[in-house]
């Protein structure tokens, strides 16, 4: 099952970088934001403009873990929490929920 994720995400996902404690990789996963009840976007206006409090969804073949970090189209994210998962005994994919990374973090 494994093979099949990697092939959906390598015909659909889209490129991502991602930074672990092991370094920087480039990969292929699906990013979405939350969905949010009123679907409108939670968040503060500060002095330096809007902060997007959404949190978003990876579903990708590479392990991540709190703390690592996601890029994509210029957006980077920092891992809230991940797990993998399996369908039957085999891992079949990771799953994380991103937060928007902060200015200076």
């Amino acid at each position: 099952m494994r093979d099949t994720m990697r092939r959906i995400l390598a015909r659909y996902g889209q490129e991502v970088t991602l930074r672990t404690a092991e370094g920087e990789t480039e990969a292929r996963a699906f990013l979405q934001p939350g969905r949010e009840r009123g679907e409108t976007a939670p968040g503060t206006v500060t002095e330096l403009g809007w902060i997007d409090r959404r949190l978003w969804k990876y579903l990708g073949a590479e392990a991540l873990s709190p703390g690592d970090t996601v890029a994509w189209r210029g957006l980077r994210f920092r891992v809230r929490s991940s797990r993998p998962c399996c369908l039957g005994e085999e891992l079949n994919h990771w799953w994380a929920m991103l937060e928007p990374e902060r200015e200076g973090a």
